[in-house]
Parts: structure tokens; C-alpha cells; sequence
């Protein structure tokens, strides 16, 4: 049992901080040749994603998440430190980032059987986004209804309860971010996503 401890620890953990930082260096590269380039700090997408990947395996090792949900919850990991990123720095979602974890969000839950809930999903939670979009053109962008799109699959196939609280508990971090900061416009995106990611770990 001792002896199997370090290949154990090699597989389930430094190979997936090692796939993370690459997926991370690979991300950051593919927006720096954008349309619209955007430049981000390379410890935050490398080491973030890297570490990112790094809690997913160990959950899934421990226990503390199902080995179904670990492919799309990689996809959210690459997506919430690069979006969180893109949008501190550059105020912005291009479509290089929402459209891709659309796609691969969707297509992570086929092994589970899950896409047709991750479909609904995605219309759902995309939608509710694009409404506020046309009511408020201000509050919310183009890629932030893409977002919504993106992180609606994965959270309904985690179970209608996390569709409904990713929202709310988003808002609620908006608000209190806005007032800590003394500001009346604060990004969307990394709140979302942070909800999003930890509301996926939640064993269920």
C-alpha cells in the first residue's frame, strides 16, 4: 500500500496541476492572438488553472466529487480563470472563451446522459441573462449572456437547485463587492463563475 502512495499522488494529482497549467499557457496564448488581444498575467492562468485542475482531482480522489461530473468540471475550472481574468482586466467575454466552453461544456455531459438537462439548461439560464441584457443594456453584455449559456448546462445537470442558486448567490456577491468597493459597476463574470465552480465541488 505505501509503495503504490507515490504513483497514486502522481496520478491524481501532479498530472492533473501539470495538464493544467498547460491548458492554462494554451488559453492565455490563444487570447493574446485575438481579434482583440488581451493580455493576462501568466501566473494567473497558469498557475490558476494548474491549481484549479489540481483541487478538481483531489476532490474526485477523496471522494468529494463524482468521477461524472470531473470532464465538465475541468471545462468550468479553464473558463473561470481565464474569464474571471478577461474580465478584471480587459471589462470584457470574448466569444474565443464562451463559445469553445459552450461546446465543450455540453459535450462533457454526454458520458453522464446529461445533455438533455444541460441543453434546457443552457436555454434557461442564457435566456434569463439575455432578457436582463435587453431590459438593461448597461447591466449586462453580449458575453455575459454567452456565459450564462455556457455555465447553464453544466449547472443543471448538477441538479435544478444549482441553476437557481448560482444566480442569486452572483447577485448577492455583486452587491457586496459593489459596496466594499465603493463602486456602481462591478464584472459580472468572475463572480458567476466562482459561484458556478464551487456549487459544482458540492457533493450531491
Amino acid at each position: 500500500m505505501t509503495g503504490d502512495l507515490p504513483l497514486g499522488v502522481l496520478l491524481g494529482v501532479l498530472l492533473p496541476l501539470a495538464g493544467g497549467a498547460l491548458l492554462g499557457a494554451g488559453v492565455r496564448a490563444g487570447l493574446a492572438r485575438g481579434r482583440r488581444p488581451v493580455l493576462l498575467p501568466w501566473a494567473w492562468c497558469v498557475v490558476g488553472t494548474a491549481c484549479g485542475c489540481g483541487m478538481v482531482a483531489t476532490a474526485a480522489v477523496v471522494g468529494g466529487a463524482a468521477a461524472s461530473r470531473v470532464p465538465v468540471l475541468l471545462v468550468v475550472t479553464v473558463l473561470a480563470v481565464a474569464g474571471s481574468a478577461t474580465d478584471a482586466v480587459a471589462g470584457r467575454l470574448p466569444d474565443v472563451l464562451t463559445v469553445p466552453a459552450l461546446v465543450l461544456g455540453l459535450a462533457a455531459l454526454v458520458p453522464s446522459g446529461a445533455l438533455p438537462a444541460g441543453l434546457a439548461g443552457a436555454v434557461v439560464l442564457g435566456g434569463l441573462h439575455a432578457g436582463v441584457a435587453f431590459a438593461a443594456p448597461a447591466a449586462l453584455g453580449g458575453g455575459d449572456v454567452k456565459l450564462a449559456a455556457a455555465l447553464g448546462g453544466p449547472l443543471a445537470a448538477a441538479g435544478w437547485w444549482a441553476l437557481a442558486a448560482a444566480p442569486a448567490l452572483a447577485a448577492a456577491v455583486l452587491v457586496a463587492v459593489a459596496w466594499r468597493l465603493r463602486r456602481r459597476a462591478v464584472p459580472l463574470g468572475p463572480a458567476l463563475l466562482g459561484v458556478t465552480w464551487i456549487l459544482l465541488l458540492v457533493p450531491t
